[in-house]
């Protein structure tokens, strides 16, 4: 399942025609990067990959004062069929990714010391407990200016529960 396709290509559907870094900055604000396994950085070479295959076509070049050029972007019929159909496959997955966590306990901690392995997991436990609140912050902050639709803030708030 490519997230970053899927989240791109419903961009740009419910958008409409926009440039990389728009997409960019909408998944930044949303924080899909922690709570939907988006990878931002990589949105700019995925892009272009759908273009490639024939899933987005540019439809011109933006640039406002000193800024660099931008392409903007458009979905195709093609690239509807995709969404469709990535977004049937995201909705009917069930299983969670993968489990580092449960592979390292079941199989790399026999005969560890335990002191050590508590200490891990209380600090991962922190770390999990910081992500939450920054993500509960992120979504609230988001919600007041206004940035998030009901269904993201819902989903962000999913993600928070989940943590």
């Amino acid at each position: 399942m490519n997230l970053n396709r899927l989240m791109a290509l419903g961009t740009l559907a419910q958008h409409g025609p926009a440039h990389g870094h728009q997409i960019r900055r909408l998944a930044e604000v949303s924080n899909a990067d922690e709570w939907g396994g988006v990878s931002v950085g990589a949105l700019y070479r995925e892009l272009r990959l759908m273009e490639a295959e024939g899933l987005v076509q540019a439809v011109r070049t933006e640039q406002v004062g000193r800024r660099p050029a931008r392409t903007v972007y458009a979905i195709t019929a093609e690239g509807e069929m995709e969404l469709i159909s990535l977004r049937v496959q995201a909705i009917r997955t069930t299983h969670p990714g993968p489990d580092a966590l449960a592979v390292a306990l079941s199989f790399a901690f026999d005969g560890a010391d335990r002191d050590e392995l508590r200490a891990l997991l209380r600090a991962r436990r922190n770390r999990i407990a910081i992500s939450a609140s920054e993500l509960a912050g992120a979504r609230e902050h988001g919600v007041a200016a206004g940035y998030l639709t009901p269904v993201t803030a819902a989903v962000m708030r999913r993600s928070v529960i989940r943590m």
